[in-house]
């Protein structure tokens, strides 16, 4: 079992946990994730590594709620703890001075980002990041994000809060300035993954994204996670997360997840209605 050192509520429906767990927290690195399971009947579903402490043992995630486990897990408290926490898994970001690197972060994704602004500059690279989220209630870290950034720019799609717009509007920008970028790397939902590798393509500037889809054993073996990059079948779990934007078939990922969202609607429902039961046996009680 593993111990819930820590819980954080950061905004509506993102919860941060950390987690006890010395031996992911030993060889955890930037881009990396962990499989987690509630329980023995649980599913097993991917969370990517916000930071870890190798001192402390410990390892943070952040997470939306979103389906069914993460509702669940939501429901969690400090003291509590978890079945299965396997990791770290994956390929870790590929690190290297390149010089100028723009790190893009959508949504709660600020949380996957910030591990790897941070390693980039600490290899010498001046880092960039542009954060954007729905709204001003939707932000968080944004202090924590430019600690480790040369530079921060944050969107909010309502203009609720700093610059209106979409990330991809300041990205263009700056592609379009006088100063070279060498890399980007976006990180969010997919279609702003998509977009953001759409608008850097025509400048040629390299462009990673983390494909976090379904993925049920991350160790390659169930094929849940198959993504097209390049013509060519990779496993996101085994080859990945991080792939060259400008190759992965996007309208093919879309395609798959959609795959089940009627099963995880119901699940989702059915997980709720089971929650409001038990709350509603426990006030009688």
């Amino acid at each position: 079992m593993y111990k819930i050192l820590l819980r954080q509520d950061l905004v509506p429906n993102v919860r941060l946990f950390k987690i006890a767990a010395p031996d992911v927290a030993k060889k955890a690195q930037a881009g990396q994730f962990v499989i987690i399971r509630l329980d023995e009947k649980g599913e097993r579903i991917p969370l990517t590594i916000a930071d870890w402490d190798a001192k402390e043992g410990s390892v943070t995630i952040v997470f939306m709620e979103v389906g069914t486990t993460t509702h669940r897990l939501a429901r969690l408290k400090s003291g509590d703890s978890i079945a299965n926490f396997v990791g770290p898994l994956g390929l870790p970001t590929h690190i290297e001075k390149f010089g100028t690197v723009v790190c893009v972060a959508g949504g709660f994704a600020v949380a996957t980002i910030m591990p790897i602004a941070r390693a980039m500059r600490d290899k010498g690279n001046k880092v960039i990041a542009i954060m954007g989220a729905r709204n001003k209630n939707l932000i968080f870290w944004e202090d924590e994000l430019r600690r480790v950034s040369d530079q921060l720019i944050v969107t909010t799609d309502d203009g609720s809060y700093a610059r209106k717009g979409l990330v991809t509007e300041p990205l263009r920008e700056l592609l379009e300035g006088h100063e070279r970028i060498d890399r980007v790397i976006a990180i969010g939902p997919s279609i702003m993954m998509k977009f953001s590798a759409k608008t850097t393509q025509p400048f040629g500037v390299k462009t990673i994204v983390s494909l976090n889809p379904i993925m049920v054993d991350g160790t390659g073996m169930c094929g849940c996670c198959r993504v097209s990059v390049g013509g060519v079948t990779r496993f996101a779990c085994m080859d990945g997360p991080d792939f060259d934007g400008h190759q992965v078939d996007w309208d093919l990922l879309f395609a798959r997840q959609r795959t089940y969202l009627d099963e995880e609607k119901r699940s989702l429902e059915q997980c709720q209605s089971q929650h409001v039961v038990s709350s509603q046996i426990k006030v009688r009680g």
